[in-house]
């Protein structure tokens, strides 16, 4: 299935776990032009009830008969080969397709297709370059990694000729795309159990950035995006960063109420916008002069951008506020690397918290076998830590690596096995003026929502004493 073409001869399409958030994007793009969508999941959730709101048939159990009539049957890399409706298909001989590679043969039907990739910082840029684009009336097509609120979903069907496209480097799913303009944010050593070394890295996003038709949107201030795009020719390098003499830059930085980015943006050295950010960070200030880029390459104007970015308050897991109870702040975020941990817990301690809790849940076991010195530095940027069990994922545990080997280099923080053991904990130690901040790539968001339950129960408690 080399051809992108063979999209045109099918009509009926199954998807395996059609609730994943790398997967209803794509279901719901293809019911838009007119494909009979079906799916199946094994857990209820927002992105299901999405998929039956458009009038998509979901079935709650994975099961023989549900790829039935099929003529694709599209599944992730996390599905288990010996998954049933896989097996059937084969029987059957129904055609099967990777969703990375689906999404790169749909990204090749747009004109304007964007791909936003990088080690770090990938769902919020995209997110941010959908909401200008989404407001300023453009109508994009869009595909995200976390939920974008504007649109309270993780990607939309739009009408016009572009697509926005978080482009994900793990096991080369990117290089099924050949968008007509790409954005590397950065390049830093990460999924090394598929890459093995951090040249390997660079050359895959080389080979992603040599797949783009018209320009590459690069970060100047970092070296190894540099080294990707080096020998890069008949294509626009257009270069974003702090420093002077880039494409992009941003000039008189200003962090407000000790963490929200404002500065003066420029473009080929002359001033084109006053931007005020509404996420924290000063990894946001990079990510946005990305965003600002790509969409002025789409037509936005000057007034666009500044309200898009001005207005985005966020993506779904991207130092995602959950709410405040009795003082008591809780968010949550995906970060699950040390870079990204070390990074948010920067811009944690500087928004005026008594203390900030980090609760890290590891994902993979050998991504946290390969950093544990990594993690244990990262995360003693906050004043409380806790772990828990590492979410291995598609991998066992070989080496025998353990959340306990990171709690060890951290004096002062605990091991807690189960999510309802460290809610419980949280509840009872934490006080006003406290952020509650989970994170990791796994399910962690689950152990926030339980710290954000016992939180609201404890305050209704107190108001029935108090009364």
């Amino acid at each position: 299935m080399e051809n992108k073409d063979f999209l045109h001869d099918i009509k009926r399409v199954h998807f395996v776990g059609i609730g994943g958030s790398g997967m209803t994007p794509l279901a719901e793009i293809l019911h838009s032009r007119g494909y009979i969508i079906t799916g199946s999941d094994i857990n209820e959730s927002d992105n299901v009830e999405r998929m039956r709101s458009l009038g998509i048939r979901v079935t709650m159990k994975q099961q023989e008969q549900n790829v039935d009539g099929a003529e694709l049957v599209v599944y992730t890399s996390a599905v288990n080969p010996q998954n049933p409706e896989l097996v059937k298909a084969a029987q059957c001989g129904i055609p099967t397709i990777e969703r990375g590679r689906l999404l790169g043969y749909i990204t090749q039907e747009y004109s304007h297709t964007i791909g936003v990739a990088g080690t770090h910082g990938k769902t919020t840029t995209t997110s941010m370059l959908s909401q200008i684009l989404i407001q300023g009336g453009f109508d994009p097509s869009v595909f995200i990694g976390g939920r974008l609120p504007l649109i309270n979903a993780n990607g939309r069907a739009g009408s016009s000729n572009i697509m926005v496209c978080e482009a994900c480097e793990y096991q080369d799913h990117y290089l099924s795309m050949k968008p007509a303009f790409s954005i590397i944010l950065n390049v830093d050593a990460d999924h090394l159990d598929y890459f093995g070394t951090l040249d390997n890295v660079i050359q895959s996003f080389h080979k992603f950035a040599d797949l783009t038709q018209r320009a590459v949107i690069v970060n100047g201030d970092d070296a190894n995006s540099l080294k990707a795009v080096a020998g890069i020719s008949g294509r626009q390098i257009i270069k974003f960063g702090i420093k002077d003499g880039y494409d992009w830059t941003a000039a008189n930085i200003r962090m407000v109420n000790g963490c929200f980015g404002q500065y003066d943006l420029f473009h080929s050295g002359v001033f084109f916008a006053c931007i005020k950010l509404g996420v924290p960070g000063w990894h946001n200030i990079s990510n946005s002069l990305a965003a600002a880029a790509a969409a002025h390459l789409c037509g936005a104007s000057a007034e666009q951008i500044v309200n898009g970015l001005e207005t985005f308050k966020g993506a779904g897991r991207r130092f995602e506020f959950l709410g405040t109870f009795g003082g008591i702040t809780v968010a949550d975020d995906y970060a699950h690397h040390p870079t990204e941990i070390s990074t948010t817990l920067n811009a944690a301690k500087g928004m005026g918290y008594q203390r900030v809790w980090a609760i890290f849940q590891p994902f993979t076991f050998s991504r946290t076998a390969r950093h544990l010195d990594g993690f244990a530095e990262s995360l003693s940027t906050a004043d409380q830590v806790i772990l828990s069990e590492i979410m291995g994922s598609r991998e066992e545990n070989r080496s025998g690596v353990s959340s306990e080997q990171i709690t060890k280099r951290i004096h002062g923080s605990i091991y807690l096995k189960t999510f309802p053991e460290i809610a419980a904990y949280v509840t009872q130690h934490c006080a006003e003026g406290d952020l509650i901040l989970t994170m990791g790539g796994g399910d962690i968001y689950k152990c926030a929502r339980m710290i954000v339950k016992n939180l609201q129960e404890k305050r209704m408690h107190v108001n029935v004493i108090n009364n």
